[in-house]
C-alpha cells in the first residue's frame, strides 16, 4: 500500500515538472519587421540554410547558450533534433567552413534586448515573457 501511494505521488510530481518544462515558446522579431515565415523556413533559419530576408537583408538568428533548458526545448519542438544532433550539425558546418551558428545570448533579458534593438534579429523566448519591445511571429 505504501509503495503504491509513493509511486502515485512520484508520478504526479514528475507530471507537474514535465508541464513546466514544456512552456509555450514564442518566435520573436523586432516590431518593425513585417516578415512571416512558415515552420520549414524557421527551421532553415536556425540551421543556417536560410540566411536572408526577401529584401536581401541578412537574417540574424539568436540562440540561447547550450546549457539553457529553453534551447533544448526549441531544438526539440522546432528543429526536431536533440541537443547532441544540433551540436554535431553545427560542428560539421563550422569545420567545413559552410556555416556559422546563430549568435548566443545568456538569458531572457538579453534575448528581448537583442531582438528589440536589431530589425533583422529573430529569436525565441518563453511566451509568458513577451513584452511590447518585440513582435511574436509564431508560437510553438
Amino acid at each position: 500500500m505504501r509503495f503504491n501511494m509513493f509511486r502515485n505521488i512520484l508520478f504526479l510530481g514528475l507530471g507537474a515538472l514535465n508541464m513546466n518544462a514544456y512552456a509555450e515558446l514564442a518566435l520573436i522579431v523586432n516590431p518593425s519587421n513585417q516578415i512571416t515565415f512558415d515552420e520549414k523556413e524557421i527551421k532553415h533559419i536556425f540551421l543556417g540554410k536560410l540566411k536572408t530576408y526577401p529584401d536581401g537583408s541578412v537574417i540574424k538568428p539568436l540562440n540561447y547558450e547550450d546549457s539553457s533548458p529553453i534551447k533544448h526545448e526549441f531544438d526539440d519542438k522546432v528543429l526536431n533534433k536533440s541537443q547532441s544532433q544540433v551540436k554535431a550539425y553545427w560542428s560539421k558546418l563550422v569545420f567545413t567552413g559552410k556555416g556559422i551558428p546563430p549568435e548566443k545570448v545568456d538569458d531572457d533579458a538579453s534575448m528581448l534586448d537583442a531582438v528589440s534593438r536589431n530589425a533583422n534579429a529573430i529569436g525565441y523566448i518563453d511566451s509568458s515573457l513577451v513584452d511590447d519591445s518585440v513582435k511574436v511571429l509564431k508560437r510553438f
